[in-house]
């Protein structure tokens, strides 16, 4: 049983963490967070992530999995040490490394045998050989380490699964050692052959980048096309679909909306961005798709401004879903801020509902009205714009919310409602790519 130490426990470190768990190794998730190592300890999930808490209890009770704010202590009982700290963005959208490089200095001063430090936190080309220099100027001993670079590909509201059932594991890695240990603490998925991907450091930094840059360019490609449709009298359902088919293109990310959010594709495009530049190379795709998504919130504010024909002031708008997308509490980037920022700054009122990103919302807006469900939030609503996908609003009855509504006017971002049962009831309604039906 390989003991383990994660440093963190975001999203990155707590699913990490209990996943290796799962695999049979003895995990000790620390942190410098009291407050949520005293949740943890207390059978409590400081973030919303289905699944999670159950995989959780289950390896606590097999007391395989522990949590604990002694990051020394840990660091010197454990042979491998994940860092799985937040890598938020800094200036001139470059990652912000201060909390890796911080668990770097205390790995150094703590290396009491031999180790394997592995990066899971998302970090910019070139930092693996920085920690190996931090470690190696601050160390205190002649104790030995091995350097791996470990990322993750979790999707939030799923990563449970993306973590126990893979697509690959990627280690960068610099000794025939580290590549041993690491099998062994990912054994389970070694026996089940899951693509073990082996290569130096600095391919596996890029690898990580080069995914999330790729899905992003993606998302904003499909919005273009859903725009062109509405242009040319299209339906991006149907022309997405088709794409989908095509072996070539997989239907994945070809959902159309108002453009991506959430903690990995606006940081890690402008960091790819912000190193390229550095290195005096050239990635305009990546630098078109932050354009083309910054672009696309915009969008939907102008076509909630045109229903109520650029007459905002004094009116109120529902918003319905407040998290960047379904499944998950975190509201970081979501294209709901904008349009709320929107709507309030040429005079208008918000009220909102989120089955699970209302909290978090509050720390950006604590002053817009908060409901405790859909219908409370369109009540006497001028309008009303859905900007999550969450289930329960797929299903609305839109007899209801018509009955509800001041006027029947209401923005799809994503294309969620059945457009001709809006036409039916005679809504004004707006979505994205799609203007009519056959």
């Amino acid at each position: 049983m390989n003991k383990i130490t994660v440093v963190g426990t975001g999203y990155v470190g707590l699913v990490s963490g209990t996943g290796l768990a799962d695999f049979g190794n003895q995990v000790v998730c620390v942190d410098i967070d009291t407050e949520k190592i005293a949740l943890l300890q207390n059978d409590e999930i400081p973030i919303f992530e289905p699944g999670l808490k159950e995989v959780v209890d289950r390896n606590v009770a097999h007391g395989r999995l522990s949590f604990s704010t002694n990051i020394e202590k840990a660091i010197q009982e454990s042979e491998v040490i994940f860092i799985g700290v937040g890598t938020p963005e800094g200036e001139n959208g470059e990652a912000d490394l201060t909390a890796v490089f911080a668990v770097a200095e205390l790995i150094a001063k703590n290396l009491n045998d031999y180790k394997i430090v592995c990066t899971k936190s998302t970090v910019p080309i070139g930092t693996g050989e920085k920690i190996i220099n931090i470690i190696e100027q601050s160390k205190k001993t002649n104790n030995t380490f091995d350097y791996v670079s470990n990322p993750e590909f979790l999707r939030e509201g799923a990563a449970v699964q993306d973590f126990l059932k893979p697509d690959r594991v990627v280690l960068g890695v610099t000794s025939e050692q580290a590549v041993k240990i690491l099998r062994d603490v990912y054994r389970p998925l070694y026996i089940n052959e899951t693509p073990i991907i082996t290569t130096n450091v600095p391919t596996a930094e890029m690898i990580k980048y080069a995914s999330n840059a790729f899905l992003a360019l993606k998302i904003s490609y499909i919005n273009e096309i859903a725009n062109l449709c509405e242009a040319v009298g299209a339906d991006v359902h149907t022309v997405a679909k088709a794409m989908g088919s095509d072996g070539r293109i997989s239907p994945k990310f070809l959902h159309p909306g108002p453009g991506f959010g959430g903690s990995c594709f606006p940081k890690d495009t402008k960091a790819l961005v912000a190193t390229s530049k550095k290195l005096n190379e050239t990635i305009r795709t990546v630098e078109k798709a932050i354009e083309v998504n910054n672009n696309q919130k915009s969008r939907m504010v102008n076509k909630l401004f045109n229903l109520l024909d650029n007459d905002i002031d004094g009116k109120t708008i529902a918003v319905l879903g407040l998290s960047f997308k379904h499944m998950t509490d975190d509201v970081r980037e979501s294209a709901a801020i904008e349009m709320i920022e929107k709507i309030l700054g040429n005079g208008g009122n918000v009220k909102a509902y989120d089955p699970e990103g209302m909290a978090n919302m509050k720390k950006i807006f604590p002053d817009i009205i908060y409901c405790n469900d859909w219908e409370s939030a369109v009540q006497s609503a001028d309008a009303g714009v859905i900007m999550t996908e969450w289930h329960e609003f797929r299903g609305l009855d839109l007899v209801k919310v018509k009955d509800l509504l001041k006027s029947p006017i209401i923005l799809d971002t994503r294309n969620i409602l059945s457009m001709s049962k809006l036409i039916d009831l005679g809504f004004t309604f707006d979505n994205v790519g799609r203007k009519s039906v056959l």
